[in-house]
């Protein structure tokens, strides 16, 4: 193994691994042990007591986070004309249909969400193997096929993500940057938290929120007692 780097030693002497902190020590630390020159996304990954094998055990759902997700999200509208100037207002990134599905099928996936209605999806449909394995297949669950895609564009542009349970019981989430105030992180995992809590199966036995970990890129991932969040 090769050896830590003195930066490295240092962050890691400023988190207990051991410790469950309380969201918001976790939400200040996490901005003191990010120290990459570029301005680190900060995620939460939360173990479920969920057996996501089981379709009623399935957690997926949207949350607007209050203060955003600090990037800038880049959408694509693939719409019939007559919305073009609707999507187009709202402010995506990318707006047409038959130009952008032959761009899609020849490899271009320079997006990160795609917003559509339901008259084209058996277009969009025939896209799945290159959009499915790249979490970019609109859906209704998530708002994003939809008759308002200018409503759609301004929740996403604003911070609406969505979330889906992994194979293994996990829900990963970007919640913000780490210059963002640590009370800003705090309100954004707690929102979070809050939408996990009221998709909670009730096939899902036993403790629900299992653990919760906050980190930077990069960085160790810091505790977090459930308990303080769902306070």
């Amino acid at each position: 193994m090769g050896r830590i780097s003195k930066k490295r030693k240092e962050v890691l002497a400023k988190v207990d691994l051991a410790k469950a902190y309380t969201l918001v020590e976790a939400c200040n630390l996490v901005k003191v042990i990010t120290t990459t020159k570029f301005d680190a996304s900060v995620d939460i990954s939360v173990r479920l007591g969920v057996d996501p094998r089981k379709a009623n055990q399935m957690v997926r759902g949207t949350v607007a986070l209050p203060h955003g997700t600090g990037k800038d999200v880049k959408v694509l509208v693939l719409c019939t004309p007559d919305k073009e100037a609707e999507a187009k207002a709202a402010g995506a990134d990318h707006v047409g249909l038959d130009d952008y599905i032959e761009k899609i099928k020849g490899g271009w996936t320079d997006i990160d969400v795609i917003i559509t209605m339901p008259s084209v999806m058996g277009k969009v449909g025939a896209l799945g193997r290159i959009l499915g394995p790249r979490s970019l297949m609109p859906n209704p669950k998530t708002g994003t096929v939809t008759m308002e895609v200018g409503k759609a564009v301004e929740e996403v542009k604003a911070g609406k993500i969505d979330f889906k349970v992994d194979k293994y019981g996990n829900i990963h989430a970007g919640i913000g940057k780490a210059s963002f105030d640590g009370d800003k992180l705090r309100d954004n995992a707690a929102e979070l938290v809050s939408a996990l809590n009221k998709l909670k199966p009730s096939a899902a036995k036993g403790t629900y929120i299992k653990s919760l970990y906050i980190s930077s890129t990069m960085s160790p991932s810091i505790q977090i007692d459930a308990k303080s969040v769902l306070a």
